[in-house]
């Protein structure tokens, strides 16, 4: 009876933390750090040209992902540099997300304000090496021209990010 005991007691156990590490990779996978971003090219005057990857449950999902995360990019994790273009700094900081959470909530939400500074370069649905099934979706890249000097402007103004002007 003592074995029997045991034996379910250390099934539970093992069950549980199958399902905690299914879990802990899903969080992983919807996580804001889970996105690839690189610097194609410096861009027109106060724009950032970038290939940036979303996930999605449907190519439109991730399309509207790999667009959220070119914004979110460029405002909490700077932007990688490469052999045509510098490495560019992000305009805030993370703790600035926890401080404004529910600014940036409804700045990030479905149709949200970010879009204004997203400028599609990519035609159409992403094909070939760009558009990649994987388990619960899609994985999509798309070349954005992301209005930098307008969306760190656009925080300046909001209060968020202190203006260079008001050191002096």
């Amino acid at each position: 009876m003592k074995k029997l005991l045991v034996f379910f007691m250390c099934c539970t156990i093992g069950i549980s933390a199958c399902f905690a590490q299914k879990n802990d990779r899903k969080a992983s996978y919807e996580s804001w750090e889970n996105y690839e971003i690189t610097t194609v090219k410096v861009g027109v005057e106060g724009t950032k040209f970038v290939k940036v990857w979303g996930f999605g449950k449907s190519v439109d999902k991730a399309i509207m992902s790999a667009k959220r995360n070119a914004v979110h990019a460029c405002i909490f994790r700077g932007l990688p540099g490469n052999t045509s273009a510098n490495s560019t700094p992000a305009i805030l900081n993370e703790s600035a997300y926890a401080a404004n959470a529910a600014y940036f909530d409804a700045f990030f939400a479905p149709g949200g304000p970010y879009l204004a500074y997203v400028n599609m370069t990519t035609d159409g649905v992403p094909s070939g090496q760009d558009r990649r099934q994987v388990k619960g979706g899609y994985k999509v890249a798309l070349y954005i021209q992301v209005m930098f000097d307008n969306l760190k402007n656009k925080l300046e103004s909001d209060g968020l990010k202190k203006k260079l002007s008001d050191g002096f």
